[in-house]
């Protein structure tokens, strides 16, 4: 399958007590497919994939497929400090049906050339699209446009970006001039919690991976771009931006915060993020709930 529009980064439920809740992931997967989403991104950062075992990856990663049953494409995030590992993570993914694995770079390797290393044994060890995930804030490795452009272009397996460095936005617009060919070789993805949707997908992206606890308001403000309606696109997209920017507030931790939404929308039992993380306070929470009901949504 190929990867555009809203490829919903997915949580990772848990019960109150912090066990993996896999009954979780099938409410999730129903909430997420009822929302019109076109594909699920997991085991990323979001998935607080760094906080799992990898009995627990392999276990959620399966039953995201399972529950997805070939209806969108799955992409499963697979990066490791080890090129070794990340190879073994992308084999089981495409081995239990991914559609396309993601790949950040080596945690703090700053030296591009072993990136480039890195990327190209990883894609070459698999059939399916890597997508080049662009994440210098967890993982401390800048990468350039054309550094990336250069992936793309040089290795043939990374067939997508997946863009969080800020401003996303001009470095779509130096991606679309430095990658050859682009419409034949890759795809560009926003990011960010969808502060930028709207002006990625001006600038040219063809959709984004972000988790974001409405992904229908994202479906349909895609859905409008495509069909060439920009403006009405754009002030329903608005419309909601202040959710959108409540949040991705930093020190809070958008992970609780989505968490509580998808929680008060009955999608998961329990909002609990694994420590160490920050927790909710209660104005937080009046907050959120009045944002809620001001921009009238359940």
């Amino acid at each position: 399958m190929s990867l555009s529009g809203v490829c919903t980064i997915t949580l990772t439920p848990f019960t109150d007590e912090g066990d993996v809740d896999l009954e979780g992931i099938e409410t999730l997967t129903d909430l997420y497919l009822d929302s019109g989403v076109h594909g699920l991104t997991i085991l990323g950062i979001m998935g607080e994939a760094h906080k799992l075992s990898d009995a627990e990856r392999r276990a959620i990663m399966e039953r995201y497929i399972s529950a997805a049953d070939g209806r969108v494409p799955v992409v499963v995030g697979c990066s490791a400090a080890a090129t070794r590992v990340t190879i073994e993570r992308t084999r089981e993914a495409e081995a239990a049906g991914a559609a396309a694995v993601m790949v950040a770079p080596p945690n703090n390797v700053r030296n591009l050339d072993l990136v480039f290393e890195h990327y190209r044994r990883v894609a070459e060890a698999v059939s399916v699209p890597v997508v080049v995930q662009d994440e210098p804030v967890n993982t401390g490795v800048v990468m350039p446009a054309a550094f990336i452009a250069r992936l793309v272009n040089e290795i043939e397996g990374c067939r997508y970006v997946k863009l969080e460095e800020a401003p996303t936005t001009i470095k779509i617009t130096n991606l679309m001039e430095a990658i050859e060919e682009i419409e034949k070789k890759a795809g560009i993805f926003g990011g960010l919690g969808g502060v930028y949707f709207y002006e990625e997908l001006a600038r040219g992206a063809i959709g984004i991976m972000t988790g974001f606890a409405y992904p229908e308001i994202l479906v349909r403000t895609y859905e409008l771009f495509s069909k060439e309606r920009g403006r009405e696109a754009r002030e329903y997209f608005f419309r909601y931006l202040p959710l959108i920017r409540f949040e991705a507030q930093l020190g809070v931790g958008g992970v609780g915060i989505r968490k509580e939404v998808f929680r008060m929308r009955g999608a998961i039992s329990s909002s609990h993020v694994r420590f160490p993380a920050p927790a909710l306070d209660g104005e937080t929470l009046r907050e959120l709930q009045e944002l809620i009901d001001f921009l009238g949504l359940a």
